[in-house]
């Protein structure tokens, strides 16, 4: 299926500024469809002649959880013309709300059937006075559970009548705030009407429990709620932040979304402006209970903080542990002794990066490619060569799992060591200075493929020397190097001379998880 974007572009001529307008329309308009106890449909004009009869897409549909629907298939997708269609005709003909005409059948489900116009207004149109129907919204009721409404249905369909015709107007939906996102409390977790002085004329159960969460344990209609937000919150720039947003609805204004604690609670909070024909008649406030959502969200932060500080504290440890390999090195006079406490010391260096890396992440996972560009310098900065050799990565390894990237970071440090110390000359192999052309290169590439990472570290060295066998060899670092590969990683590794010189090591790891 096609997004709303792409179905809009192909089918009609309008602009990127209204079809980000529709976007935020669909972002907004459960709240609409629920106080309507209504289908939404949002249909689009076709672009075509102007004399042939207009034909309109349906780009958006979205059924309320307030009421049954009244289509039970998708209508995204769906042309229609003529007749079935001519309520949405008269809407962006006249440029009004369409509400007359008789009930008609889907099936067996009686649906009565109305349209409200789509208008972007701009700055520029708001001046002028002029702005543009650019769509339409359908709004379909199911009519096979009419009954008498109750005081809180006949609220909410009031106030879903103020927001149709702002909506008709241009005024809603508001723009995004800077950061914001789509989630916002719903009809179904409390609602509160304010008249034009700020006093609530209605509060729906959920929204008394909501406060009464927050202290308040009369009832809230009659009162002033922005005094009323500024009492009962724990921090008092917090409720007066909380009592400015809600007075700044009553001038009009669409403040963004915002959290009240008291008392071991959090109500999250939206108000809205309601002005229907460009009068202010008071605010929607929107409140929805998140006190147990906070609580998980702390806990698990303070969860985070904990395993990164683990992790910082690994970190340390394990430079503590380099630090004394490296004191004991200097203490032994024989050469291969040093040279193995050396080894030692680079290999628990480069772990403790993996750790350091996770220290300063919020989650198990780690970006990979800073940690090999770093084990890749130290590697050139170590080895012992009469040849200037550069590093070089190409490619990404992207985020890995940190029980990949703890055992990766060694197998490729000691590939890097390898390469570079055993495919090009020591000083006491080849004194003589390399000629500029003769400079050794070693590169690390990397790319994804069918859940699995494929690594290649090649150099341009001296190659295998005869008779080299992977498996049989007695070297500590290819063994590690093996046992790694194909044990903590379960993937496979290969050694081999490259065609035009030098040696190569084709590491293949499955990222699938385990």
């Amino acid at each position: 299926m096609s997004t709303l974007r792409d179905l809009v572009e192909e089918h009609t001529n309008l602009s990127p500024a209204d079809i980000d307008h529709l976007h935020r329309l669909a972002g907004d308009w459960q709240l609409l469809s629920d106080l309507s106890f209504a289908d939404l449909l949002l249909w689009v004009p076709i672009k075509g002649e102007p004399r042939q009869p207009r034909e309109f897409l349906c780009v958006a549909q979205v059924r309320p959880v307030t009421a049954p629907t009244a289509y039970q298939d998708d209508q995204v997708g769906k042309i229609v013309g003529g007749p079935e269609v001519a309520h949405l005709d008269v809407a962006i003909t006249q440029e009004r709300i369409w509400r007359e005409g008789d009930p008609v059948w889907y099936g067996d489900t009686p649906a009565r059937h109305e349209a409200i116009p789509v208008r972007l207004r701009d700055a520029t149109d708001l001046e002028e006075g002029y702005s543009e129907v650019i769509a339409v919204i359908g709004r379909d009721t199911n009519l096979s559970t009419a009954r008498t409404p109750s005081q809180l249905e006949l609220n909410y369909l009031t106030t879903a009548d103020d927001l149709a015709q702002m909506v008709a107007d241009g005024t809603f939906p508001p723009p995004r705030h800077p950061g914001e996102t789509t989630s916002a409390p719903r009809v179904g977790d409390g609602i509160i009407r304010l008249d034009s002085s700020g006093k609530v004329t209605y509060a729906s159960p959920n929204a008394q429990s909501a406060y009464r969460r927050l202290g308040f344990n009369s009832h809230l209609v009659g009162e002033e709620l922005a005094n009323l937000a500024s009492r009962l919150a724990a921090d008092p720039l917090e409720g007066n932040d909380a009592s400015e947003r809600i007075l700044g609805s009553l001038r009009g204004e669409f403040a963004p979304r915002m959290e009240v604690e008291a008392r071991g609670a959090t109500v999250l909070t939206r108000a809205l402006p309601l002005l229907p024909a460009g009068v202010p008649i008071g605010a929607l406030v929107l409140v929805r209970d998140v006190t147990e959502i906070r609580r998980r969200e702390r806990a698990l932060m303070t969860k985070d903080a904990t395993i990164r500080e683990i992790h910082h504290r690994v970190k340390n440890n394990l430079q503590t542990v380099a630090a004394l390999l490296r004191l004991q090195a200097r203490r032994v006079d024989a050469p291969e002794a040093r040279m193995a406490l050396e080894e030692s010391v680079r290999r628990v260096a480069s772990i403790a990066l993996v750790h350091e890396t996770l220290s300063m992440s919020s989650d198990e996972a780690v970006e990979f490619d800073g940690i090999v560009d770093r084990v890749a310098t130290a590697a050139t900065e170590v080895a012992a060569t009469s040849f200037p050799v550069r590093m070089r990565r190409e490619g990404t390894f992207g985020v890995l799992p940190a029980e990949i990237a703890t055992s990766l970071v060694m197998v490729l440090n000691e590939l890097l060591i390898n390469a570079v110390e055993h495919g090009f000359p020591a000083p006491d192999d080849d004194p003589a200075p390399p000629a500029p052309d003769q400079a050794g290169e070693v590169v690390v590439s990397a790319h994804r493929f069918r859940k699995q990472l494929h690594v290649t570290v090649a150099d341009n060295g001296k190659g295998l020397p005869d008779g080299f066998k992977f498996e049989g060899g007695n070297r500590l670092g290819l063994q590690i190097v093996r046992a790694l590969a194909t044990g903590e990683l379960r993937g496979s590794i290969e050694l081999r001379n490259r065609a035009g010189g030098g040696t190569e090591a084709v590491l293949v790891v499955p990222l699938a998880k385990r």
